[in-house]
């Protein structure tokens, strides 16, 4: 275990836009709530107010999600050829630390402890900003961002969020660590042409689209799978972990990721530098 705990740290060290980007959109953010115009008023009755306080702290961490992505994203599908790169993938071979170590503890910090630090950055801006915007906006309106069972909320969501994604896009994550693990330069466009050229090839020459649609599915099939239909303003309503973690797709993701990232591990055991 202590052994998993210094390779994530290490990858925090090496990698110090995990923890500044956050920083710097929270400083941006609360910025912007001190020197912006805020002319927020009442809606009238308390739920209204509630309501839009909730939506207000919902979109402070879109924000973050959204730049989460794409970082995690890139993170993954750089971290083992990176090694290669700057040739550290020897020194790190000649340490007692398997292989497999190094690729679970890079997909942990893809996956699990990159949103861990947005969401958390998120929090603290949000709570932050929840208080310049009470001080300055209407009383009313303030108060309505003081709810405890609206910031409840809000950490079983991201909490939720952290972990269904990091099952659900499993196999996306193994995909993006086996071609980092394999390619030698130009890894964006090794992880888009594959899957592109395999729909091609499959609307070319069989007039179908199963690749399209497993793609399609996997990607953009998160919500449905995971959440319940819109209703009312509250995520004890939203969230659907018995339906998630009951879909096949969701297991059937795991098994196609955990294929991939025994594939990268196989290729990390056979990679020495670019």
């Amino acid at each position: 275990m202590n052994t998993y705990v210094w390779l994530i740290r290490r990858e925090f060290w090496e990698n110090r836009a995990i923890w500044i980007c956050p920083a710097v959109i929270g400083c941006a953010l609360m910025l912007a709530a001190l020197f912006g115009r805020v002319e927020v008023a009442g809606l009238g009755s308390p739920e209204q107010n509630r309501a839009m306080a909730g939506m207000a702290l919902f979109a402070f961490g879109i924000i973050f999600f959204l730049v989460m992505t794409i970082y995690s994203t890139w993170y993954l599908l750089d971290c083992l050829n990176a090694d290669r790169k700057d040739r550290s993938v020897l020194f790190w071979k000649s340490l007692p630390i398997s292989d497999t170590a190094m690729v679970l503890a890079k997909l942990f910090t893809g996956l699990i402890a990159i949103p861990i630090v947005y969401f958390a950055a998120a929090d603290l801006s949000a709570l932050l900003m929840a208080f310049i915007i009470s001080l300055r906006a209407h009383s009313s309106m303030g108060s309505a961002l003081w709810q405890p069972d609206l910031w409840l909320q809000l950490q079983a969501l991201w909490l939720y969020v952290i972990a269904s994604t990091a099952i659900w896009y499993l196999p996306l994550a193994g995909w993006l660590v086996l071609i980092s693990a394999w390619a030698r330069r130009a890894v964006m466009l090794w992880s888009i042409m594959p899957p592109l050229a395999a729909v091609l090839a499959e609307r070319l020459f069989l007039g179908s689209h199963v690749v399209e649609n497993l793609l399609k599915n996997r990607l953009a099939g998160y919500l449905a799978v995971a959440f319940h239909n819109p209703g009312p303003i509250s995520v004890w309503r939203l969230l659907d972990p018995i339906g998630f973690f009951s879909s096949p797709a969701t297991w059937i993701g795991v098994l196609v990721g955990a294929a991939l990232i025994c594939g990268a591990v196989q290729l990390r055991l056979r990679s020495i530098e670019l």
